[in-house]
């Protein structure tokens, strides 16, 4: 009976260790790689990713790393030719995955072929923002001003977002403004601040301590619905500009050819934690809009939005750099 129990258990065991073989952990830190500087909302969505992930991940350590520069191309080259064993990942945005395409002639990395999909994080919401002296109260007066003093007024970027909803803005009010880009968002917001430029679009987790402290100004929302993180705040589409639409999109990706198995360990440390009320209200808290899903729906949803962000490039009229 006795030896009958253990040969049983003995068969048993191949067939729980493949079981065992696909629960990958880390063996060293891993390295979250941000495209933007400290201060910008993908940073501060990416510490509070950190964490939960290293708690998902039995206390793994986790550093952020932020590379800044060129639109977040710096950052994404150096996730692309990273070792794809899992150490490596890259928390970005639409500019890289999105928009850099149809803004720059040249990119080391492509978003497709480069990148092995983790999960989607959730989504930026930007408000049109000025600064606390500026006479514009709302988005009609602003755009108005706008008109009236064409190719005088300027917007600052401090991302692809930034850039593109700033021409199109102009676009679609009619008129000409100057585009001031900087390497970052913080640095983009100081000078609207200081008046030393007009407005920008700011991403709600960038912008709200300074909405908060009086020193920023919200026009508007930039997308269509209102934002349930700001649903008092009125749309650009509904104060002044009909149709206008854009988002700003968070996911998380590792360099090309990463193993499934670690994928699906990545996959499941965001996943989780983002399903959980309380860590939905941190991010929330931060003006960002959290959700998850799975490789196979961020990749799709990847080749869908360079097409999206493509159209509105073209549209706008911005020529590549």
């Amino acid at each position: 009976m006795r030896r009958r129990s253990l040969l049983g258990a003995a068969l048993a065991l191949p067939a729980i260790r493949p079981a065992f073989a696909q629960a990958w952990r880390p063996t060293r830190p891993i390295t979250m790689v941000v495209p933007f500087a400290a201060g910008s909302g993908t940073d501060a969505g990416a510490r509070i990713l950190a964490q939960v992930m290293s708690e998902a991940l039995g206390g793994a350590a986790i550093v952020v790393d932020n590379r800044a520069g060129a639109n977040g191309s710096i950052a994404a080259g150096f996730v692309a030719r990273a070792e794809p064993d899992g150490h490596t990942i890259f928390v970005t945005t639409n500019t890289t995955h999105s928009a850099n395409p149809a803004l720059l002639k040249h990119l080391d990395y492509d978003p497709v072929a480069d990148f092995a999909p983790v999960a989607r994080v959730g989504n930026l919401p930007f408000m049109l923002v000025v600064g606390e002296g500026s006479p514009a109260r709302d988005a009609r007066s602003f755009l108005d001003m706008a008109r009236k003093r064409r190719g005088e007024m300027s917007y600052a970027s401090g991302n692809s977002t930034g850039i593109v909803a700033g021409a199109t803005m102009a676009r679609m009010a009619g008129t000409e403004m100057l585009h001031v880009p900087y390497r970052s968002t913080p640095p983009a917001i100081t000078d609207v601040i200081a008046g030393r430029v007009d407005c920008m679009f700011v991403d709600i987790a960038a912008g709200l301590g300074n909405l908060r402290a009086g020193k920023l100004r919200n026009l508007g929302v930039s997308t269509k619905e209102r934002s349930r993180l700001m649903p008092d705040a009125p749309t650009l589409a509904e104060a002044a500009l009909p149709g206008f639409d854009i988002t700003s999109w968070n996911g998380v990706f590792a360099p090309a050819r990463t193993p499934a198995p670690v994928i699906e360990a990545l996959n499941a440390a965001i996943r989780g934690p983002i399903e959980r009320p309380e860590v939905k209200q941190r991010f929330a808290d931060i003006g960002f809009d959290a959700f998850s899903g799975t490789p196979g729906e961020l990749g799709d949803f990847v080749k869908q939005q360079i097409v999206v962000w493509r159209e509105m490039v073209e549209a706008a009229g911005i020529p590549k750099e």
